[in-house]
């Protein structure tokens, strides 16, 4: 298998309506749960502003704002903003925007990053220059929420083929790794709006647990604790699916 993809894969592919099609077919229910639990983990006190990075169309930023915090989200893909700020209203703002770039200093009491995120780029200089819009965006003592795959889960249960429909579109997934990254090809067959298949390629850092604390120690971050799934049970570097970090800006 080719171990290659667009340098800017990303940017085509999350402005796709398939890649909505396929990833996000979830539930507003499903969203208000995670964003429920997050929230009682956190604690945040009334009024707090934060910062949904790559919110996507915004599902979790109007969980969020909801909750009567002060909420912001930004993404790089255009037709994901434009959608979100359907939703917009006073508590609640939309920008495109690219995580490498600077975005509002010391600003905001928490910042997140949901549903890998991340891991994107093409050098490790870019996800720092990442970590740099994260961490400088939060007000001393703020906190970042990083939601990231586990890779050594990742490893172990990659499932190599698949194929699935959703609303009439077939999808045919292939996966594969090396050493750096974990890849997928993704196949769109739809009968009523393609006269042939589109092809994307992703490809996501395998970012460990190691990785992050360097990342986020070199932007002035401090990993406070690690949970491995979306009901905050704790991390296990072989059996968690998810690696969520919770980091606090101490300088």
């Amino acid at each position: 298998m080719e171990a290659s993809a667009a340098p800017d894969w990303y940017k085509d592919w999350f402005n796709s309506p398939y890649y909505h099609l396929l990833y996000f077919q979830r539930d507003e229910q499903e969203a208000a749960a995670f964003i429920a639990a997050l929230l009682n983990k956190l604690q945040p006190p009334p009024g707090s502003r934060m910062l949904d990075v790559a919110c996507g169309k915004g599902r979790h930023s109007v969980e969020l704002a909801v909750k009567d915090f002060l909420v912001t989200g930004i993404d790089i893909s255009e037709a994901s903003i434009t959608e979100a700020k359907k939703a917009e209203h006073e508590r609640l703002e939309f920008f495109v925007h690219d995580m490498r770039l600077p975005f509002r200093m010391n600003y905001y009491h928490y910042v997140f990053n949901f549903f890998t995120s991340f891991g994107y780029f093409r050098t490790r200089r870019e996800h720092d220059s990442a970590i740099r819009t994260m961490a400088r965006a939060l007000r001393p003592g703020g906190v970042l929420v990083m939601d990231y795959l586990n890779p050594h889960y990742v490893e172990d249960h990659l499932v190599y083929r698949s194929e699935l429909e959703v609303e009439g579109v077939t999808f045919l997934i292939t996966r594969w790794l090396d050493e750096t990254h974990f890849y997928k090809k993704i196949v769109v067959e739809d009968e009523a709006r393609l006269q042939e298949p589109l092809v994307y390629q992703e490809k996501v850092a395998k970012f460990s647990l190691g990785d992050f604390n360097d990342m986020f120690s070199y932007n002035g971050l401090q990993v406070q604790e690690v949970f491995g799934d979306y009901h905050f049970e704790p991390y296990h570097v072989q059996h968690s699916p998810r690696m969520i970090l919770l980091a606090r800006k101490i300088k």
